[in-house]
């Protein structure tokens, strides 16, 4: 029974615990102060959108409580603070990293040049390219929301829950990203009252 538990819960199970080792214990997370909140949505808005008028193919994902450590260690590590200039220099056509992934954790470009899981979707249609089921395969396999630019058209899509939307523009974009942010902010908040009354039973019961 505890075996079969474990099996069917472990992406919850190691999504509070990377939360928890994360920042459950951080007085002020970085994602509280509005003032960045609102510089980090800025920046990446502004990058996509100009990627996207320059049909200058990228995909950006933002973690959200799943931790992405496993795909992170397939790219380059840089743990930068998100700028727009930085992420469109990533992806400069022929730089080493534009092919691959970028991963932002809170305020930071924490790797890029990532290798995703492929969606093994059949329905996805056939016109769409590898960083669009690239996109696809993270977001079925974790809470993220992945960005993709479009080489060919410069078409923005989101990926989130195993599902793909796309045509996007800079304003609704926007929109979608700060309602992520507010639902990790939330679920954040929620698990640090969970946590700190976990430490206070287990100090009680001493």
């Amino acid at each position: 029974g505890v075996l079969s538990f474990i099996i069917i819960f472990q992406p919850e199970i190691r999504s509070a615990l990377e939360h928890i080792g994360r920042s459950a214990f951080n007085d002020k997370p970085i994602l509280e102060n509005k003032e960045i909140v609102s510089n980090v949505i800025t920046d990446i808005v502004t990058a996509v959108d100009n990627l996207s008028k320059t049909k200058t193919g990228a995909l950006i994902i933002i973690e959200q409580f799943t931790g992405l450590g496993d795909t992170i260690k397939t790219g380059t590590k840089l743990d930068a603070l998100v700028s727009s200039a930085l992420l469109e220099n990533i992806f400069v056509v022929n730089t080493p990293l534009h092919d691959g992934a970028t991963i932002i954790r809170n305020d930071r470009i924490v790797a890029a040049g990532c290798f995703l899981p492929l969606s093994n979707n059949f329905s996805v249609s056939k016109q769409l390219g590898t960083r669009h089921r690239a996109a696809l395969g993270i977001s079925e396999n974790s809470d993220a929301l992945a960005i993709i630019v479009s080489e060919e058209t410069g078409i923005i899509s989101i990926a989130i829950n195993g599902r793909l939307t796309r045509n996007y523009n800079k304003e609704k974009l926007k929109e979608i990203i700060i309602k992520v942010i507010k639902k990790k902010q939330n679920k954040g908040s929620t698990l640090k009252e969970q946590v700190i009354s976990w430490k206070k039973k287990i100090k009680n019961s001493k």
